[in-house]
């Protein structure tokens, strides 16, 4: 995990915010006259005292992230430092080093630049120069990518691994003390500095969930749907990740039956999963399964991987996993049953016109999985290939018999994200979908990724305020404890007025899973409503509570953000107010944004309790269709009326619940 080397901790002040690891050096006044006689200082009133050198033709987002510490740099001091490419000559007294040079091992020959680990970052000050690193991979001949979706532009600046990147903005918000609330210039908070110094210091991290960038709807490199959480989400280190499944999709599988025009069923329907009525791959037409067991199968998985590798030979992932609709047509031949294991749970499958109880298919899936990771280890020796399979509806409890090879990635796609004690539906023995994640882990994965079904019982679904914060930090902590390398949610919709802290609060602790994640939360509320910070985290207090007693309760949204809830929220939010009348406008305008959520959430309760009302009337009032025409223009309404807010819903709960025209 963590390495550093710490020179004197009394000799530097610590952010609320940072792990016993992590040092922070803000503060000089407070630093004893001997440190401040060998401290770098950058700015010093009004005036720029070192430049930023970024390595000659650094990639795009790296030298995008030397400007944008450029212009934070100003934000915070008043003036802008020049940002130079290439070795400057002659040399500055005084630098800023973005991104590895050869130089810098002259500059600093008692530091280590030789990155040993995925996305490790290195920030360090010698008094006279600070190096802001961290292990970069690209391919020159292979920069210009093909988006997540194709329809969308190409990414122009495509690496394996941002560790420069992800360094500057690590050193924006724990050093420079910058903080990015929500997306948008609102939710952007600076402190003001007359003189940025630092003594010297060293700091070393390596995150170890390599997989960040799907923690929000639509926020993959290159997809525009994204919006100003795009932005948001590489300022939070997520968007630029090591381990990226822009390539896989989500568990959906890897085969159809008709691949580069050529119709697999027909050519070689042995590859397909025999069918207890004899047919190969006839069923289901949607999730067609393989023939696992096949050898022939595994050698033609391999030679899609050399294709693909000749197409990008900057993809290190490959997909395993099983084709969705996970229950059905399963392959029956006499060897895919031999590896199952007759002592795994019970789950029904399904083939066409019947079902019948089987055992989970755990471990033939890891089998499956492990031969086609050592086909692709003994193919590629001296590479780091994955192969992606899941844990996923008949594979959900962890195997018995088959540990995952170490370059196989176990996606645990359950329907358990903040309800610990959540019990899988399929399950007859009536076990936690997290107790299965551990059992996975106790079977020997050692790259568990957490990729919920989760399910909208809070409300999430429609823009209500589902914040969960405490449970969702202790679902993470077990995620991690047990292996996580990768957290892959993609089920929030961007409805930042009403879910904002938890989003905050997610790629906090997706970045370092060791923070307290109620001290990430008293800053966001400290740093974002100053004197108002009590009312606002006793507001969103309220709301978690509220949240939690509908999903514990099983209640009707209106029974749980019932009149007595929203009037006690706004109280809340008038207590704000009045604290915060004399003070900056910033903290008003951010207020405006979560009374906007409290307004959306009330006029939202109101229809869904109307909706309930009309679908009950045998007469199909009419006075209560009026009611709802006009609840429903009205939240359409907010919905588009700021883009700044993003109170976003996915587009079908949008048609389902807010056309008139369908009453």
């Amino acid at each position: 995990m963590n390495r550093m080397k710490l020179f004197s901790i009394s000799l530097l002040s610590v952010s609320a915010l940072v792990l016993a690891s992590a040092v922070y050096a803000v503060d000089t006044a407070s630093l004893p006259s001997s440190a401040k006689r060998g401290e770098l200082v950058l700015t010093e009133k009004g005036a720029s005292l070192a430049p930023i050198i970024v390595f000659k033709d650094a990639p795009n987002f790296t030298r995008k992230a030397a400007d944008d510490l450029a212009a934070y740099i100003e934000k915070v001091s008043g003036v802008k430092p020049k940002v130079i490419e290439g070795l400057p000559d002659p040399m500055p007294e005084r630098a800023i080093w973005v991104g590895f040079q050869p130089k810098l091992k002259e500059l600093f020959p008692k530091t280590d630049f030789d990155f040993k680990n995925p996305e490790e970052i290195l920030i360090a000050c010698d008094g006279k120069n600070l190096a802001i690193v961290g292990r970069d991979r690209w391919d020159p001949q292979h920069m210009v990518e093909k988006a997540y979706w194709p329809p969308f532009p190409k990414i122009n600046g495509w690496q394996q691994e941002y560790g420069t990147v992800n360094a500057v903005y690590t050193f924006l918000q724990d050093y420079l003390e910058v903080r990015w609330l929500w997306p948008g210039e609102i939710g952007e908070d600076i402190i003001k500095k007359e003189k940025i110094a630092f003594a010297p210091f060293e700091y070393r991290y390596r995150p170890r969930i390599r997989s960040r960038w799907t923690i929000l709807w639509d926020t993959a490199i290159g997809d525009p749907r994204g919006g100003i959480s795009l932005d948001w989400s590489r300022l939070q280190r997520m968007l630029l990740d090591s381990s990226n499944l822009m390539y896989l999709g989500f568990p959906s599988g890897h085969w159809s039956p008709v691949r580069k025009g050529e119709d697999f069923l027909k050519t070689h329907p042995e590859y397909y999963a025999l069918q207890p009525d004899g047919t190969r791959g006839t069923w289901p037409t949607y999730g067609v399964k393989l023939c696992k067991s096949n050898p022939a199968l595994w050698d033609e998985w391999l030679r899609e991987v050399e294709e693909q590798l000749k197409e990008d030979p900057t993809r290190t992932m490959f997909n395993g996993a099983v084709n969705d609709n996970t229950l059905g047509g399963f392959c029956v031949c006499s060897n895919c049953i031999a590896w199952d294991v007759p002592e795994a749970e019970p789950r029904l499958l399904l083939w066409k016109g019947f079902s019948q109880e089987h055992v989970a298919l755990s471990d033939r899936q890891t089998r499956f999985a492990n031969q086609l990771a050592r086909k692709l280890r003994a193919r590629y020796p001296d590479k780091e290939y994955y192969v992606l399979m899941d844990g996923y509806g008949t594979s959900l409890p962890g195997p018995l018999k088959n540990k995952p090879d170490d370059n196989v990635i176990v996606m645990h796609a359950s329907t358990w994200f903040a309800e610990m004690n959540d019990k899988d539906s399929k399950s007859p023995l009536g076990t936690t979908y997290s107790r299965e994640f551990a059992d996975w882990a106790a079977a020997g994965a050692k790259n568990l990724w957490w990729r919920p079904n989760m399910n909208g019982n809070g409300g999430k679904d429609f823009g209500l305020p589902d914040v969960p914060l405490g449970r969702f930090m202790q679902s993470l902590r077990h995620a991690v404890k047990n292996n996580c390398t990768g957290i892959c949610l993609s089920v929030f919709d961007h409805s930042w007025p009403t879910q904002g802290p938890l989003y905050y609060l997610m790629a906090q602790l997706a970045w370092n899973p060791d923070q307290d994640g109620y001290k990430i939360l008293d800053d966001y509320y400290r740093r974002g409503y100053g004197p108002a910070a009590g009312q606002v985290k006793a507001y969103w207090t309220l709301m978690e509570k509220t949240r939690n007693r509908k999903v514990d309760g099983n209640l009707a949204y209106w029974k749980a953000w019932d009149d007595a809830v929203l009037k006690r929220a706004a109280g809340l939010l008038d207590e704000a107010d009045a604290v915060l009348v004399k003070e900056p406008e910033i903290y008003r305008k951010r207020m405006e944004n979560v009374r906007f959520g409290l307004d959306f959430t009330r006029l939202m309760v109101e229809t869904m309790e109307l909706k309930e009302q009309y679908a009950a009337s045998q007469k199909l009032d009419g006075k209560i269709a009026g009611r709802l025409r006009e609840n429903m223009k009205k939240l359409t309404g907010m919905l588009t009326a700021k883009p700044s807010q993003y109170m976003g819903l996915s587009a079908s709960v949008a048609r389902g619940w807010l056309d008139p025209d369908k009453l």
